[in-house]
């Protein structure tokens, strides 16, 4: 299916070429077409199974774990091929943040949770690394709740606690892009606020991209909207069309909940 490019002159971070993925003999993703800008919020939508997060993944090369993958077509980085056997795969995943559905702290105090990365690549002055991991809670809108706080347990902290926490702990090393998988899904009402006013935050400074189930969530929170239907994209536009005005039959039907 050909998919419009309705972005303008807007710049573009990431972008799908024909790009498919089996796996095994059996394929997930159908000539994926898409465009994402940067510095606003891309949500993808559709039903379970329709290839959301598979598409998601691809994107810091996630799909690398698991045996019996295959691609076709391109996924660009500022017009670099990620899949590139030239593209070193940790330095990938420094560009390209992802925070999953479940909140997934280590097993540290706050403050270790938020410097992890930041010791990785090799930073350990102690006012540097003060500086970094307050400015990051600060980003997450975590700081004001966890700040006199930071030696203790990460699992101390509520669901929505810990999920801010690891968005810190994923924008702590200022990747470009934030990848986002239904990070609010296991949350309660209040926390689910929080994080969607954090996400229309963070597009000031970063690229998001959001898998949501929650079709209000993505009406809420994105710029643009992504309609994936069995594998394919089916239509791609700034939400406020998609939501109101789509052009596709097969959207509008899972906007009205026809199915899905």
């Amino acid at each position: 299916m050909s998919v419009t490019n309705t972005l303008g002159d807007k710049k573009v971070c990431l972008e799908c070429k024909d790009f498919s993925l089996f796996y095994g003999e059996k394929q997930a993703l159908f000539d994926i077409n898409l465009q994402i800008p940067s510095n606003r919020v891309t949500a993808f939508i559709g039903p379970s199974g329709c290839g959301k997060s598979t598409l998601l993944r691809c994107m810091n090369r996630m799909n690398d774990l698991i045996d019996d993958v295959q691609l076709k077509g391109k996924m660009l980085l500022n017009g670099e091929d990620i899949n590139d056997k030239k593209v070193n795969v940790t330095d990938l995943r420094r560009q390209v943040g992802m925070v999953f559905q479940k909140p997934n702290p280590f097993p540290k105090s706050i403050f270790e949770n938020v410097a992890y990365g930041l010791r990785l690549q090799g930073l350990n002055n102690k006012t540097e690394l003060q500086d970094r991991v307050e400015a990051s809670l600060k980003s997450a809108a975590l700081w004001e709740e966890v700040g006199g706080r930071l030696q203790d347990n990460a699992f101390e902290l509520s669901g929505g606690q810990q999920q801010r926490l690891v968005i810190a702990r994923a924008i702590a090393i200022q990747p470009e892009v934030l990848l986002l998988d239904e990070p609010a899904s296991a949350l309660d009402p209040i926390s689910t606020l929080k994080i969607e006013e954090l996400i229309f935050d963070l597009k000031s400074q970063y690229t998001v991209v959001i898998v949501t189930h929650n079709m209000q969530q993505a009406a809420r929170v994105s710029d643009y909207t992504a309609f994936l239907y069995l594998g394919e994209l089916i239509e791609f536009s700034a939400t406020d069309k998609i939501f109101t005005n789509p052009k596709e039959k097969k959207t509008e039907d899972y906007i009205t909940g026809r199915y899905g």
